[in-house]
């Protein structure tokens, strides 16, 4: 399972950092299944599958921060036997995943209040966050029209718009990447999730940056949406990461480089606000 993660977290078969960090958390769990002669031992195999997990994507600050956070805390107690740590680890997950888990939930709850009745949204790549915020709005009685970017190189774009077109009240309108600064221009706001804030610098699906700037040209307000252990004081440098080329373009490139970076950095100055679940804060 450990492994399988792993895979799956570098293959980007799940793009919403959030269930991201559940994931890798949830799979350390294995290690509970397994024999172990000695809690030394243990503790071992416990810090190297660790690091096997957070290795996966060295950029998600939630998963950093959650498998981390499992890992020291047991190793940091000190158990007097294998069974001890097992015990510990498996309390230390199911901590860990609620946390992530609720500080989600909260943060789409408290970002129902900044969602207008009938504003017209344009959102970028995927984000459960921003996903929940906008199913509780509607449940609440409201609803938008949302225009789409595809996020482009893998278009993960298409997964939100078939995700917001099963709701009721929502018009979806899937766009091009290089088409938002077009849409903009009828927008209310933007509402984008986030894959961490470090340094008063959001990082986040490259094309966030370009949009934000555009947005912010047009005076449309930015809002970020997600839970605040995502925003990270110290103890944490963003790596950006650079996949294939072949997403980009699948046959040989022969004279020339193909770049193809997964995150862009937008500075806080360009959003008017980032909601969690400890509230909305204003820039």
């Amino acid at each position: 399972m450990i492994d399988e993660t792993a895979e799956e977290i570098r293959d980007m078969q799940t793009h919403s950092s959030s269930v991201v960090a559940v994931r890798a958390t949830q799979a350390l769990e294995e290690l509970v299944e397994r024999e172990f002669a000695t809690v030394e031992e243990y503790v071992r195999a416990l810090e190297r599958n660790g690091s096997v997990l957070r290795r996966a994507n060295a950029s998600h600050a939630s998963l950093q921060n959650a498998v981390r956070e499992v890992v020291d805390d047991v190793t940091d107690a000190d158990p007097e036997s294998v069974e001890a740590a097992k015990r510990l680890t498996s309390e230390k997950i199911d901590e860990v995943v609620s946390r992530v888990e609720s500080g989600k939930r909260l943060a789409a709850e408290n970002a129902v209040e900044t969602l207008a009745d009938g504003a017209t949204l344009l959102t970028h790549d995927y984000s459960s966050t921003v996903l929940e915020a906008l199913e509780r709005a509607v449940d609440a009685g409201k609803s938008f029209e949302v225009y789409i970017t595809e996020a482009r190189p893998r278009y993960i774009g298409r997964k939100t718009a078939r995700a917001l077109a099963d709701i009721d009240d929502i018009e979806t309108t899937l766009i091009t990447d290089s088409a938002s600064g077009l849409y903009l221009e009828e927008c209310d706001r933007v509402v984008v999730g986030m894959d961490c804030i470090v340094d008063d610098t959001l990082y986040n699906r490259v094309g966030t940056f370009p949009i934000a700037s555009t947005a912010a040209q047009l005076d449309v307000p930015v809002t970020v949406l997600g839970s605040a252990s995502k925003i990270v004081s110290e103890g944490f440098v963003f790596e950006n990461e650079f996949r294939s080329g072949s997403e980009v373009m699948p046959e040989p490139a022969e004279g020339f480089a193909v770049k193809n970076p997964n995150y862009d950095a937008t500075p806080v100055e360009l959003l008017e606000s980032v909601v969690t679940d400890e509230g909305r804060r204003e820039f």
